[in-house]
């Protein structure tokens, strides 16, 4: 096994119990290596570091998997942490549907599968996890035996690590349309052609968190995608419920979701530019009880920050301005990039803008099947908001 040998300053970062080493924190590689190996991580006086796999092509160079010398990295140890994280998410509660293995969370880097009920949507981040997908599908079959396997690494930052895109069943062809229940409710998920890995069950939990101030309310939904939030709440006792969607294929999903739910009468949608039109909804005056914000993320890169930030602002100054006086706004963003305290500080500019003063009903992250790491920052990256807007 060849050596990744670290430069005498490592970052702290690598110390204290992060999986990445970047390019620039390796000194030397001792042996022969090619993209996809298993090496060790030393430090510059060769004290063992981990285990990881190696990406010469990649700026994070090497992703530990390990930080037991004894531990072999082999199919065995594959199928071991998926059943450990299954194992996890029975004790915490989630079983029909979760994720399953979320990357540096569960010690499986650059891993997403997420558990549709009887069937798996994989994704494969990186050439050291695309090296081991096939132990990922056997241990799968083996713990679960499921309906299905699909992947979906069309996704750009494969190309980073010399990866082609591609998605499709790694089992046998089927409907990539599938059903699924939440909350008491359904929702059919498009694994083929939805967003990530068709469906958000990030949010599973924050959308019962909703029940109580949408009861008799008119609420409008911004950034609606399949019409989660919306649904919910019309569920749960709301007067009526707008979605709003740029995409017109969202709107169609989301219609025929609340169809499925016998929602239709209280749920409508539509497909416009949110931006636009809360802006001109605010000139004209109107009003609902309860607005939900459920933006896409606006930055996948630190260099762009600011003008994510600008745009989180922005749409919440907007939706602010559309509640009653003692209504609530619900709000979220979805990019590690924007910490908790800078979002709050967002909303809180916002508020001030839209002279509005705010109560805070509840601030949380992203549901427990997706856990938290202190120290791994990109493991923290849901921000759930609930605010009285006075």
């Amino acid at each position: 096994m060849a050596n990744a040998v670290l430069q005498k300053k490592i970052s702290q970062r690598v110390a204290n119990g992060h999986p990445w080493i970047f390019s620039n924190e390796i000194d030397r590689i001792e042996g022969e290596t090619k993209p996809g190996d298993i090496v060790e991580v030393l430090t510059h006086d060769k004290k063992f570091v981990g285990k990881g796999y190696i990406n010469p092509k990649s700026q994070i160079t090497v992703r530990l998997l390990t930080r037991d010398r004894s531990e072999t990295i082999n199919e065995q140890f594959i199928f071991n942490r998926i059943q450990s994280a299954w194992d996890y998410r029975k004790k915490i509660g989630y079983t029909e549907n979760c994720r399953l293995i979320f990357g540096e969370a569960d010690f499986m880097p650059a891993l997403i599968i997420d558990k549709f009920n009887d069937y798996f949507v994989l994704q494969t981040l990186s050439y050291g996890m695309e090296v081991w997908k096939p132990a990922i599908v056997n241990a799968l079959q083996s713990i679960f035996n499921p309906k299905g396997i699909y992947e979906r690494n069309d996704v750009p930052v494969r190309e980073l690590e010399g990866l082609e895109q591609k998605k499709g069943w790694l089992t046998e062809p089927q409907d990539t349309t599938i059903l699924i229940k939440e909350n008491g409710l359904q929702f059919y998920v498009d694994i083929e052609n939805g967003q990530k890995t068709g469906y958000f069950l990030d949010q599973q939990d924050n959308r019962r968190a909703i029940r109580h101030i949408v009861k008799g309310a008119d609420v409008l939904g911004v950034f609606t995608y399949t019409g989660t939030f919306e649904i919910h709440a019309a569920h749960y006792g709301a007067k009526s419920v707008l979605g709003l969607d740029i995409s017109e294929n969202a709107v169609l999903q989301a219609t025929k979701n609340a169809e499925l739910n016998g929602l239709s009468k209280v749920c409508r949608f539509e497909a416009v530019n949110a931006f636009d039109v809360l802006k001109q909804w605010g000139k004209d005056g109107r009003q609902y009880d309860v607005v939900m914000l459920d933006p896409p993320a606006f930055t996948k890169s630190r260099e762009n920050i600011d003008k994510a930030l600008t745009g989180y602002k922005e749409i919440n100054l907007r939706g602010m301005k559309l509640v009653k006086p003692g209504g609530f706004l619900v709000t979220s963003s979805c990019t590690n990039l924007v910490s908790p305290e800078r979002f709050l500080e967002t909303i809180n500019l916002a508020a001030k803008d839209a002279r509005r003063r705010l109560r805070q009903v509840t601030f949380r992250a992203q549901a427990s099947d997706h856990p938290i790491i202190w120290g791994i920052e990109n493991t923290n990256y849901l921000k759930f908001l609930i605010v009285q807007v006075l």
